[in-house]
């Protein structure tokens, strides 16, 4: 290296990095990742169709390979890898993941399923007449070129795009920083919406989304959505809407049926979806449903197999759309490059408007090429004439002159271009038909020149002749097309169906058992007796309780908190079980006070160890994480302690100072949260035991294996709060009901 010639410059580390990061930010931002607002393309996409021009794959052409047109979008205009050009060039050429195909494929171009396409020397492709419209007209300079990256030839910036590409088709991308993601639209609707807003630049999303319904993917489904909320997402240019499968009951013989599921939601593996719904089927969390089976064709059609024809087929698809992507979410966001420069999230009527503005510089660029064109002709026409009226002394000048041109310029005051052209006339024009049919052409042109001039100085008639074209895109592509019939049906978002855990969860009946040292696990079925289950060593059995998979069971701890552990989710008899306390947080100072099985249709009566508590129902005390739900509020030295059924409508209280009271439980109010009111009033001590009976049936305790009964109580019903007297004859001394 010449020394004297090189340069160091010094420079920060960190400002070189924001530097060269920030350039690489900002080429993916405009360069790769983001769509032009104007022709909805990327510049990988723009390449693809302006090479697939040059090479005059036209619809109504033969195909060529597409290693042929990748090699020459590679070589001509996208200094990227081939596989990378040919992977964006089938996706346009693929029917579920472009509304409005762009590339006419021939060969396998992939599925739904997710299979990936044949190589590129097997498959061929041209242009549809989609493609045709987006490049329409472009050779009448109605766009801007650059140079290519190799300087050799040019390409354009933008597309004229007389088709709404970047809402009829959408587009998704993540640069640095940003992303976009826009849904494709029935093109139709697109033109009605395009066509109002040509008559009042100001219309209202009210108005607007009359017209663009919502979304139209290429895969159909069924968008299930309020119209607020498909406002809402236009207005803002973003917004979260919710698609589903499409699915119809088939009756079989016998009074059995099935479900056929003919359209899945956008950008849903067909393969992925059916292997997720037989995982379901497998670990058992989708009960009522028995089978899945592929019978695609080149129509979706899978079969769902009910156990039993008594399912209600609502409720199971209920359960399979919240747990399988035949529900999914299409987060829209339209972030768009605003003239091919500035990123910007744009909302509905932007969009629109962009493309009509575009639109409205793509037609006057047209008519100002067309008006220099009518110009250069007519130009030459006249020369032409001159020439017929002066034929003879025309022809003794070229003969006879040593420089005819500048003869031919000086004796009939032509220019340069009416002498080259005269030059340039073929022998066989010297008729004097010609002469007439010049006449008539030249006529012709200058009526057309004072049209054009007419469309460029009145903006108004420029805005009919756009509205015109889109009309005539909205014939070519409309809904009576096959092509442009509405896919995606919008329906408002459903009302909320309870699906019931037997739909997740395989109803089977286990015995839970829990251990002195808080461990617990459940045994398949109910057994009713438990002296042979095994504990670890020093440990013993403590609870235990029958209940079934589908059941929730509750646990009350000293805290006054609820905790909540799905039946289901408990581990297995096999072992010794887990400990409770590695299952919820709960802190070794906190100790278990009732374990029961929940039933949302019972009420519970919770109290405190100083005597006080309250009523509360048990679909109350569902708690929905470990930390569990807290129901009795305590401090000090105060801890929960009692947690007793309500089966009855009498309670009977007994303190640790040997006191007893009855009162009716009436007396007691039903709260959600709480230390709840006085049950019994206590100087020293608090409260030792509690029950509740049908007064009726007359109060009974357990005294060693023996079972006794009162039925005249009357000298202990006291009002709730009563300090209470001394308990019947015979109470155990333990100050236990049980």
């Amino acid at each position: 290296m010449n020394k004297k010639s090189s340069k160091i410059q010094i420079t920060q580390f960190s400002d070189a990095l924001s530097q060269r990061y920030l350039a690489y930010a900002l080429s993916t931002i405009t360069s790769r990742s983001l769509p032009d607002v104007r022709d909805g393309l990327k510049p990988v996409h723009r390449r693809l169709l302006f090479a697939m021009r040059e090479l005059k794959l036209n619809p109504d052409s033969g195909f060529k390979k597409c290693a042929r047109i990748v090699g020459d979008v590679m070589g001509k205009f996208h200094p990227h890898g081939d596989q990378a050009i040919y992977d964006a060039m089938v996706r346009l050429a693929q029917s579920f993941s472009v509304r409005y195909l762009l590339v006419d494929g021939q060969g396998n171009f992939g599925n739904v399923d997710g299979d990936n396409a044949a190589a590129m020397r097997y498959t061929e492709a041209r242009m549809t007449e989609v493609a045709k419209a987006l490049l329409q007209n472009i050779d009448e300079d109605c766009v801007d070129f650059r140079d290519t990256y190799d300087g050799e030839t040019a390409e354009p910036i933008v597309l004229p795009a007389a088709f709404p590409n970047i809402l009829a088709n959408g587009a998704s991308g993540i640069a640095v920083g940003m992303a976009t993601n826009i849904p494709p639209h029935n093109v139709a609707e697109i033109c009605d919406a395009a066509q109002y807003l040509i008559k009042s630049p100001n219309a209202g999303f009210d108005k607007l989304i009359d017209m663009v319904t919502g979304p139209d993917f290429p895969t159909g489904g069924v968008l299930c959505e309020d119209r607020e909320t498909i406002k809402h997402a236009y207005e803002t240019g973003r917004g979260s809407m919710r698609v589903r499968a499409r699915w119809e009951i088939e009756k079989l013989k016998g009074g059995q049926w099935q479900i056929v599921i003919s359209e899945i939601p956008y950008q849903v593996q067909k393969s992925k979806l059916i292997e997720r719904i037989a995982e379901l089927i497998i670990s058992k969390k989708i009960t009522m449903l028995d089978d899945i089976q592929d019978e695609s064709a080149e129509d979706i059609r899978v079969v769902l197999t009910p156990k039993s024809r008594n399912v209600d087929p609502e409720i199971l698809m209920e359960s399979l759309f919240r747990q399988s992507d035949l529900e999914n979410r299409f987060s829209m966001n339209m972030n768009v490059l605003d003239h091919g420069r500035v990123p910007k999230v744009m909302n509905l009527r932007q969009i629109l408007q962009a493309f009509l503005n575009h639109r409205h510089d793509v037609l006057i660029r047209r008519k100002k090429y067309r008006k220099i064109q009518i110009l250069h002709r007519l130009e030459i026409l006249k020369g032409y004439i001159i020439c017929f009226l002066n034929l003879d002394e025309v022809i003794k000048i070229i003969r006879e002159a040593d420089n005819a041109k500048k003869s031919l310029i000086k004796a009939f005051d032509l220019s340069e271009i009416q002498a080259e052209a005269i030059l340039n006339m073929r022998l066989r024009s010297l008729r004097k038909l010609e002469e007439i049919e010049l006449r008539k052409e030249h006529e012709t042109l200058e009526l057309e020149l004072k049209d054009v001039d007419l469309l460029l100085n009145d903006e108004m008639l420029r805005w009919k002749v756009i509205n015109s074209e889109i009309g005539e895109i909205k014939k070519k592509f409309g809904k009576n097309t096959i092509e442009g019939k509405r896919r995606t049906d919008i329906m408002p978002a459903p009302s909320a169906i309870i699906v019931p855990l037997e739909a997740m969860i395989e109803r089977e009946a286990v015995t839970i058992v829990i251990s002195k040292n808080g461990w617990i696990r459940a045994l398949k079925g109910h057994i009713s007796d438990i002296s042979d289950v095994k504990y670890k060593e020093g440990d013993a059995p403590f609870y235990w309780v029958h209940g079934h998979t589908t059941d929730k069971l509750l646990i009350f701890c000293t805290n006054g908190r609820f905790y909540t552990l799905g039946c289901d989710k408990l581990p297995s008899g096999r072992g010794h079980g887990e400990p409770l306390r590695v299952m919820m947080d709960l802190g070794n100072e906190d100790k278990f006070v009732k374990f029961l099985i929940s039933d949302p249709d019972k009420k519970l009566l919770v109290a405190a160890s100083d005597g006080r508590g309250f009523i509360i129902a048990e679909k109350d005390i569902i708690a929905q994480t470990k930390n569990g739900k807290q129901i009795l509020n305590v401090s000090g030295k105060s801890v929960a302690k009692i947690c007793v059924e309500i089966n009855g409508d009498m309670i009977a209280v007994i303190g640790e100072n040997r006191r007893f009271s009855i009162f009716p439980l009436s007396d007691m109010p039903e709260m959600s949260r709480g230390r709840g009111v006085i049950i019994q009033k206590y100087l020293q001590g608090g409260i030792s035991d509690l029950t509740i009976f049908d007064k009726k049936d007359g109060l009974c305790w357990k005294s060693g294996d023996r079972v006794r009964r009162v039925s005249n109580y009357d000298e202990w019903i006291v009002k709730r709060g009563h300090g209470g007297r001394m308990p019947p004859a015979g109470f155990p001394r333990s100050n236990k009901f049980k």
